[in-house]
């Protein structure tokens, strides 16, 4: 992919979109259109159905995307995480079954990780499987799942050998969230909203085909799904029209020109969180303070860690000066640029920022920016836990003192 540039990609998608956009046709058929001609996940390799690009390629991509206006490709935890990860540690069979209905949106997933006594510390996690012959049975319970309660498959770890060290006795499992044995139950946020969820496992059932990367490979598994998580998180850049994946959605038979209107986009999720410099930018003038020295620095100190991240995601890509933590750094930065948002946000707007998003005369934007301005910090692996990563793994400092790193998981004191 060496001899294709951002041009060449500039040029053949929008030659693409002029021949395949068209807002009467539904969510579904146009996502079709999309992953057909592999632009769903064009980082994606080629025999996962993408196109094997790289990070400055890719973003292009959703650069023309965003600016023709038009609906992106499903999003969700699926595409961001759960097709890259088994396009790693999946067999081609597994590629094969899950793959496809990721990139052309029929069908969403969840990451079933976190637990009530394993947050931080997610390799102390006690969900616990079973082998009974040919399945797995799951009891446990997670937490902080997002859209598990619109998910038909989850990306699962759990315990599956107790006596093993706590990082070597987990498996990595995408387990059908559609059974008997799971019940999801919704989180309420501060922002109204219900995006997250804590999940009941009461001895589901997992086929022992549809284990990732091998049995007691779990950590290595969820540990390339949580790289790119944070990468994810933190990569910037213009991001198309998103629209929630799946049938429970309810997205599928819609048309999909009725989501280019921002009004119409619902509550589920869809659309990005935060502002940007320009959205300052236009705020300020708005609100007739544009010219303040106070309200122009601050609007600069966001455009600047907004160009450090962008910088240090190059850096990722050339390969040059790697640290092994950009993806931390990238994390890192994106929750600082949201806390930074939040505080220009509302600097801008004074007073207004102490009522309710619909008395705002705002239209409540930077209300909602507020309210979820905590998240970025803690989902992803809070900042504390990239800080702890950074370092230990590249600075070398000394780990917080424990038991050996050998010592079998069941002899562990529990939470």
């Amino acid at each position: 992919m060496s001899d294709i540039t951002t041009a060449d990609v500039r040029a053949e998608l929008e030659a693409w979109l002029e021949e395949n956009w068209d807002p009467d046709l539904t969510v579904l058929q146009w996502w079709q259109r999309l992953y057909e001609d592999r632009w769903s996940s064009p980082a994606m390799p080629v025999e996962a159905g993408g196109r094997g690009y790289g990070r400055d390629l890719t973003s292009e991509v959703s650069t023309v995307l965003a600016e023709a206006n038009v609906v992106g490709p499903p999003t969700g935890l699926g595409l961001m995480l759960a097709a890259p990860t088994i396009a790693v540690h999946g067999t081609p069979e597994q590629v094969d079954r899950y793959i496809p209905e990721i990139l052309d949106g029929t069908v969403a997933w969840c990451q079933l990780f976190s637990e009530p006594g394993a947050g931080s510390d997610l390799a102390g996690l006690q969900a616990k499987a079973v082998r009974d012959g040919d399945e797995w049975i799951i009891t446990g319970q997670k937490v902080w799942t997002s859209g598990g309660h619109m998910a038909q498959k989850g990306m699962l770890i759990a315990r599956t050998d107790p006596e093993a060290p706590k990082h070597q006795g987990i498996t990595y499992f995408a387990i059908d969230m559609d059974q008997p044995g799971v019940e999801v139950r919704p989180l309420r946020e501060m922002t109204g909203q219900a995006l997250f969820n804590e999940v009941f496992l009461d001895e589901a059932r997992v086929p022992h085909d549809a284990v990732i990367g091998g049995l007691g490979a779990g950590w290595a598994v969820a540990n390339t799904t949580l790289t790119v998580e944070r990468a994810s998180l933190g990569g910037g850049g213009k991001h198309p029209i998103s629209v929630p994946p799946g049938p429970i959605a309810g997205r599928l038979q819609k048309r999909v020109g009725d989501f280019t209107d921002r009004a119409n986009r619902g509550p589920d999720g869809e659309g990005g969180r935060g502002m940007g410099t320009d959205a300052m930018i236009n705020l300020a003038r708005a609100a007739g303070n544009a010219d303040d020295l106070i309200v122009r620095q601050e609007i600069v100190k966001l455009h600047i860690l907004g160009e450090v991240n962008r910088l240090n995601m190059l850096r990722a890509k050339s390969g040059g000066s790697r640290t092994g933590a950009e993806g931390n750094l990238a994390k890192l930065s994106m929750s600082e640029m949201v806390r930074q948002s939040r505080e220009v946000g509302n600097l801008i707007i004074g007073a207004d920022g102490m009522l309710a998003a619909s008395e705002s005369a705002t239209g409540g934007v930077v209300q909602e920016v507020t309210v979820f301005s905590p998240a970025p910090a803690i989902y992803g692996g809070t900042d504390q836990v990239q800080r702890n990563i950074i370092g230990e793994r590249v600075l070398g400092l000394p780990k917080e003192p424990g038991p050996p790193k050998g010592t079998p998981f069941r002899e562990l004191l529990q939470n």
